[in-house]
């Protein structure tokens, strides 16, 4: 094989190295929105012993917090912005969430498997 034609192997293969591992990482990534006082989605499913990013946009004029004593999280959200944090790696089970803010409404669980 000559030198040009491993030369556009490598690229190509480094390029497809690339796509791969950024297709994998918006896997780990979950956006919530938060909008008249409720989350959307509400349940949210992830694999056992993942890292995972959720990025929670509050579409509301008013404040939010995402609250989970079950996640040890505690994460304000100010109007009309967003708010990213890690959650995981996680043991299979049920992990609830709520909105401080907005109790009665703003309620959720994150689904491990």
């Amino acid at each position: 094989m000559n030198k040009v034609l491993l030369k556009q192997l490598v690229i190509r293969l480094f390029g497809l190295l690339f796509l791969v591992n950024s297709a994998y990482a918006d896997s780990n990534v979950i956006n919530i929105q938060i909008q008249k006082g409720r989350f959307s989605p509400s349940e949210i499913n992830i694999a056992a012993d993942t890292k995972v990013q959720l990025i929670i946009e509050n579409l509301d004029d008013t404040p939010e917090e995402f609250e989970s004593y079950d996640l040890n999280r505690e994460v304000f959200i100010n109007p009309n912005s967003k708010a990213s944090f890690y959650i995981g790696p996680l043991s299979p089970g049920v992990y609830k969430f709520e909105g401080e803010f907005s109790p009665q409404t703003a309620q959720g669980v994150v689904r491990v498997k």
